[in-house]
């Protein structure tokens, strides 16, 4: 049921949306806490960030030095309440044996993993694009050998921000997987939709990227963004919301429970229809560039960790030409 609640906001937003400071500078105090080894390859990463003035967790996976980065970013959870990739994919098996960093900062909830204007009541300070883009990857590079070649992907609410982390930060990223997002933020319907999901979690978007006519809204929207792409190895999914080949009574998180089949058909259904029709316009505009793009345009399929972790799968040989891996 809270799930329910929580996805069943936004959707109703969006579809009630169709009828009618700066940026924190980079502070050299921001530092690596500490590195606990987990076995294996895997270790978890305790980062201080100075623009936001805590410490960050992070999972990470680790072959050794001589590596590129792929930074895997959470839902809108943050990764805290239905967990992170970690816990909801296969993502640290599939990774075992591939040559790249792969890392999951646990937290950013309802952050959209940007710069907040201002400091929300409810969800505190949000500088996470400074963090990721100019705090975290010198640390990270330096720390553990890596190439200074990064991937970024994000599902839901951080498959715009990965689009976005790459239009604000040219050069930074070789490849970006956004996985069932909406790619736009400043028209009507899709501020709606991104206020919706804030405001779920207590928080208000007015916070994050001002009243609804600032140029702020503009500046973090893909589709308008979309020529600062060019260059960049793209992979853009999306379904349709009918039901699909995980949409079954066995698939993992459902796991035999016939109320999360239901949850899963009806909510995540009406979600990704939602996210489909973001997408398949900003798949045109791309095209419409002349800026190539692998997209996973399913004929069906609801919003669901399963098919976001087919994503990985079927993007990582795009990702790893890019980086060199």
């Amino acid at each position: 049921m809270r799930r329910l609640m929580r996805c069943l906001v936004p959707v109703l937003a969006v579809i009630t949306a169709i009828v009618p400071a700066a940026t924190a500078a980079a502070d050299p105090d921001s530092r690596i806490l500490d590195v606990r080894p987990l076995g294996g390859r895997q270790f978890e990463v305790v980062v201080h960030s100075a623009a936001m003035n805590k410490p960050i967790t992070l999972w990470m996976s680790h072959p050794g030095a001589g590596a590129p980065a792929l930074y895997l970013l959470n839902a809108v959870d943050g990764g805290e309440d239905g967990g992170p990739w970690t816990r909801r994919t296969d993502v640290a098996d599939f990774f075992a044996d591939k040559n790249v960093n792969v890392i999951v900062p646990m937290g950013g909830r309802a952050s959209y993993y940007t710069d907040w204007l201002r400091d929300d009541p409810v969800l505190g300070r949000n500088q996470w694009t400074t963090f990721l883009t100019r705090e975290l990857p010198p640390l990270l590079e330096e720390k553990f050998g890596m190439t200074g070649r990064n991937a970024v992907a994000g599902l839901s609410m951080s498959a715009t921000s990965a689009l976005n982390l790459a239009t604000g930060a040219p050069g930074l990223y070789q490849a970006v997987g956004a996985y069932s997002g909406c790619p736009r933020t400043s028209d009507s319907m899709s501020q709606a939709y991104v206020a919706s999901q804030l405001a779920v979690f207590g928080a208000n978007a007015a916070n994050m990227w001002g009243a609804a006519d600032n140029p702020a809204w503009v500046e973090h929207d893909p589709m308008v963004q979309a020529e600062r792409l060019r260059g960049v190895a793209l992979y853009v999914s999306s379904g349709t919301g009918a039901p699909g080949e995980h949409d079954t009574i066995g698939d993992r998180g459902i796991d035999g429970n016939p109320g999360r089949l239901v949850d899963r058909v009806l909510v995540g259904g009406v979600m990704e229809t939602v996210i489909g029709g973001c997408t398949r316009p900003f798949i045109d505009r791309l095209h419409e560039l002349g800026i190539p793009v692998t997209a996973n345009l399913r004929p069906a399929g609801t919003h669901a960790w399963t098919y976001w972790q087919d994503d990985v799968h079927l993007s990582w040989p795009l990702f790893a030409a890019a980086l060199g891996a």
